[in-house]
């Protein structure tokens, strides 16, 4: 059960970090290499994705968004999609009231129409819930694509225009961006994957222009607090330019 209570965050060094995004990757074959069936490697998924829910909140980030199903897993064979979807739904069903008594906002990103219909109940009931709590800001990606959600985007645009609410000339960057699954959180500061693989798999491609990239080996049931501590002394180390060369940050603002 995630608990939150009795925490203060730590000061935090090097840039900011308001958004943490992660791809969690390794389920399988952390249950492999222990000849364990698949399922159990998922669930061990869910205690680490619910260690790390409570580690953000203690360290005081805003947002943390998590690749939790991506609109490509809906090839993965029949029978893991449906434990998946199981999973999600007695987890959620069992946490939701913690997150929200512990201030957590939650939302769902990507296209849901293809989870049975108890599963979408159960994601509304728990936004709905939770639209008022000012804590930690926690978006899971379930059927979700970076191309999916450039195209809604431009197509909620593209019917904007038509119906004369929005001149095309005066779109720019940041409206293109509200429209975007995200939203209003700000874009991403650094993204996690787990597993070992390098490549971000069609994750949050708009959002991700200027984020710090970390990949570690560690399997996703073994990312705990300590390889989290990794992370973040990584991205603590990392000048952020957006553009502008080492002098001028330097210059200006004393920091990355």
């Amino acid at each position: 059960m995630v608990d939150l209570t009795g925490f203060s965050p730590p000061p935090q060094a090097g840039p900011p970090l308001r958004h943490l995004a992660v791809v969690m990757d390794g389920n399988g074959r952390w249950a492999s290499r222990r000849r364990l069936p698949r399922h159990a490697g998922h669930r061990a998924g869910v205690r680490a994705t619910l260690a790390l829910v409570r580690e953000c909140a203690r360290r005081g980030i805003e947002y943390l968004t998590l690749f939790a199903f991506s609109s490509e897993n809906w090839g993965r064979p029949e029978i893991e999609v449906s434990f998946l979807i199981e999973l999600f739904l007695r987890t959620l069903d069992r946490e939701i009231m913690q997150l929200h008594r512990n201030g957590v906002q939650l939302a769902f990103i990507g296209s849901t129409e293809r989870f049975p219909r108890v599963l979408r109940g159960q994601m509304r009931r728990g936004e709905q819930l939770t639209r008022r709590n000012r804590g930690l800001r926690l978006s899971i990606a379930v059927g979700y694509g970076g191309r999916w959600d450039i195209v809604e985007a431009a197509r909620n645009l593209a019917e904007r225009a038509r119906s004369g609410d929005l001149d095309p000339v005066a779109l720019d960057q940041e409206t293109f961006s509200r429209c975007l699954a995200t939203g209003s959180a700000p874009d991403p500061d650094l993204v996690v994957r787990t597993g070992g693989e390098r490549r971000i798999s069609n994750f949050l491609l708009w959002q991700l222009a200027y984020a710090e990239l970390y990949f570690s080996d560690t399997l996703w049931p073994d990312f705990d607090a300590a390889a989290l501590e990794a992370a973040l002394r990584w991205y603590a180390g990392r000048q952020r330019r957006f553009g502008r060369t080492a002098e001028q940050i330097a210059a200006g603002s004393g920091h990355a």
